[in-house]
């Protein structure tokens, strides 16, 4: 089992390490998902998440992807996104993570990943701002 600390990470290079340890058949568990940061600027990311919730299926809108506004929910949804989640094997390795907003279990993060941070003076928001623009109030 292979616990990592989402706090103040790039989730993109995290999260493409976490896809890449579950479909391995590691089980992984994130801590502090809310805290990881999308790199770029603020006001595109949110234009582009929103408009990202927004896009319906044109002939029947039940059959629209769902995006959730919940952090530790939004980032496991995005994790999904790198995983071959049409296949059985990309079904497997989902169900294979775990994804928590802080750390309710009082795990103790190791140091099986590198953790990379934005730059000095770049631009990057966390999932929680992402979410609370997007509507959630938790």
């Amino acid at each position: 089992m292979i616990i990592v600390d989402g706090k103040g990470a790039i989730f993109g290079r995290m999260a493409s390490l976490i896809a890449k340890a579950v479909i391995n058949g590691e089980e992984v568990h994130l801590i502090n998902a809310e805290e990881m940061v999308l790199s770029g600027d603020p006001r595109f990311l949110g234009e582009k998440f929103y408009l990202r919730r927004g896009a319906q299926h044109k002939g029947t809108p039940e059959h629209s992807p769902k995006w959730p506004r919940v952090p530790h929910l939004l980032v496991k949804r995005m994790i999904r996104g790198m995983l071959p989640f049409k296949e059985a094997r990309g079904q497997a390795a989902f169900h294979r993570l775990r994804v928590y907003s802080g750390n309710p279990k009082n795990l103790s993060a190791g140091s099986n990943f590198e953790k990379t941070s934005p730059r000095r003076g770049s631009k990057y928001m966390r999932v929680l701002d992402l979410c609370r623009m997007m509507g959630y109030s938790g």
